[in-house]
C-alpha cells in the first residue's frame, strides 16, 4: 500500500464479503457489518456491487473464494475458543469485522496492520456508526520493518497463553524473510496457539490473453504500492512451517475450500489458485 492512505486490496476484499450478503443472501459466511463497512452509509437497497470490470463468473468465484475462507478461518477460531483459547489475532486485519460482531463474550481481539489502514478502518467505522468494543485492540505495524514480539506483548497480549492467528490475504504482499519471521514468531507462542493464512501459487500464464491481464494486474497492484512478491509451492509451504515450528494440519485448494460450503460447485479453469492454511505450534519432542 501507498503510505499515508488506505489499502486498496482490503477495500476490495471488504466489497466482496458486502456483495455475498446481497447477491448470495449470505448463504456461504453471514457479516451483518460487511455492507455498512465496505460502503458506510449504504443500506441493502443501495448498495452497488464493485467489480464491474470483472468477467462475472470470475468475480462470482472470487467472491464466494473471500467468504469460504473467513467462514473456514472463523470456524477454526470458534472451535480454539472452545479448547480454551482467549485471545485472536488479526494479522492484516484490513475491513473485517469479526472484532464488532464477535460472539464469543471472553475473547480479547488484536486487530494488526499498517496505522494507516488502521486510521482508515476507524473512520469507515464511525461513519457507519459501529461501535468499537473494549475487547478490541489496535496494533499498529510494518510487518517488513518492525518484529511482531516486539510490539504485541506491549498491547495486553499474553504470550504465555494459547492464541489463535488469522492472517488472510496478507502474505502474497510480503518478501519470504517476512513471512518466516512471522511464522517464527507465532510457533514462539504458548502450546495450543493455532494458525489459519493463505498463500498463492505460481502460476504461468498459458496463453496470450492470460499473459496480458496478469501483466495488467500487477501493474495495477504496483502502482498502489500493493504488489504480489512471494509465491509458493505446497512443498515450500510445507518446509517453511517446519522449520519455524509449526505443525500443519490442513492445505486446501480453492477447490477444496469452496466445496466445504457450495453444494453445486462448478469445476475451475486450470489455473491454480489461492491455498488456505490451518497450523498449529508443534509439540515440542519427548
Amino acid at each position: 500500500m501507498q503510505n499515508g492512505g488506505p489499502s486498496r486490496t482490503a477495500l476490495g476484499a471488504a466489497r466482496y464479503r458486502a456483495e455475498h450478503q446481497v447477491l448470495d443472501a449470505a448463504s456461504v459466511f453471514r457479516d451483518p457489518l460487511a455492507v455498512a463497512v465496505a460502503e458506510p452509509g449504504s443500506g441493502h437497497a443501495g448498495f452497488a456491487p464493485g467489480h464491474v470490470d470483472q468477467d462475472a463468473a470470475v468475480a462470482a468465484r472470487m467472491r464466494m473464494f473471500i467468504v469460504s475462507r473467513s467462514r473456514f478461518a472463523e470456524d477454526a477460531l470458534a472451535d480454539a475458543y472452545r479448547a480454551g483459547v482467549r485471545q485472536v489475532v488479526f494479522l492484516g486485519a484490513g475491513l473485517d469485522t469479526f472484532a464488532y460482531r464477535n460472539p464469543h463474550p471472553e475473547l480479547r481481539v488484536f486487530e494488526v496492520d499498517h496505522p494507516d489502514t488502521q486510521a482508515w478502518k476507524q473512520q469507515r467505522l464511525a461513519e457507519a456508526q459501529i461501535p468499537i468494543p473494549e475487547s478490541v485492540t489496535y496494533v499498529g505495524v510494518d510487518f517488513e520493518r518492525q518484529r511482531l514480539e516486539d510490539v504485541l506483548p506491549a498491547t495486553g497480549f499474553d504470550p504465555a497463553a494459547p492464541a489463535f492467528f488469522i492472517w488472510l490475504g496478507v502474505t502474497v504482499y510480503l518478501t519470504r524473510p517476512a513471512i518466516a519471521t512471522t511464522l517464527r514468531t507465532i510457533a514462539g507462542f504458548a502450546p495450543g496457539t493455532g494458525l489459519v493464512f493463505d498463500y498463492g501459487l505460481p502460476w504461468t500464464p498459458g496463453t496470450p490473453e492470460e499473459r496480458a491481464r496478469a501483466e495488467a494486474r500487477m501493474r495495477r497492484l504496483a502502482a498502489i504500492g500493493e504488489e504480489w512478491v512471494s509465491f509458493f509451492t505446497p512443498e515450500d509451504i510445507a518446509a517453511e512451517l517446519r522449520e519455524a515450528g509449526l505443525e500443519l494440519v490442513e492445505d486446501l485448494a480453492p477447490d477444496v475450500v469452496l466445496a466445504r460450503y457450495l453444494e453445486d460447485l462448478e469445476p475451475a479453469a486450470q489455473r491454480p489458485g489461492p491455498h488456505l492454511v490451518r497450523a498449529v505450534v508443534a509439540t515440542p519432542a519427548g
